[in-house]
């Protein structure tokens, strides 16, 4: 995965200390490295459509005909919001570890703030937010750079990948005719 500048620069935070704005940190092996504050902004996007998705009226819920690559068909039926909160779920279980998987279920899935996780988990606060960031950087990175299909862009993942487009010509505009002003009538 090769993190170019136009992507990150958008993400960055404008007063951060290691990036300054720019979002990446440093070059490594010959390719940037996108700054913590980049990933912690992609996982708040992926976190706030995993939200709304589940908040979502069940009766709003809609089965959408998406493109896909197959033998017999071009379309497929998909319910997005539904696929998307289990990938949200499935990604983040499989990439943390227990104790990280134990804060984020608490804290991000069922909703509990820092002083209950903290009660809860038998931990102290400092190592609760480092917890915190730590999983939202994980996590940022796997939402971005999993494949085939990443997370993160999430127009991509709701609107599909368009492989052919039908590009309709206009027709070419007509030559201007010069504007006649309203005579005045004679009385």
């Amino acid at each position: 995965m090769i993190w170019d500048r136009s992507e990150t620069l958008g993400l960055a935070k404008q007063f951060c200390t290691r990036c300054k704005g720019e979002g990446q940190r440093s070059i490594r092996k010959g390719q940037p490295t996108p700054c913590n504050c980049v990933l912690r902004a992609i996982f708040r996007a992926c976190y706030a459509r995993f939200r709304h998705c589940v908040t979502k009226e069940k009766f709003m819920s809609k089965v959408s005909l998406v493109p896909c690559r197959g033998k017999d068909r071009k379309m497929t039926f998909a319910r997005l919001d539904e696929e998307y909160i289990c990938d949200f779920c499935l990604v983040s279980r499989r990439t943390l570890t227990e104790f990280e998987y134990a804060v984020f279920r608490n804290h991000f899935l069922l909703g509990a703030d820092w002083r209950l996780c903290c009660r809860q988990m038998k931990i102290d606060r400092g190592t609760f937010f480092h917890a915190v960031y730590r999983i939202q950087q994980k996590l940022g990175r796997v939402f971005r750079e999993i494949e085939p299909y990443s997370l993160f862009p999430l127009d991509e993942y709701f609107a599909g990948r368009v492989e052919r487009s039908n590009v309709v010509t206009m027709p070419a505009p007509r030559k201007p005719q010069p504007v006649q002003p309203p005579l005045r009538r004679s009385a």
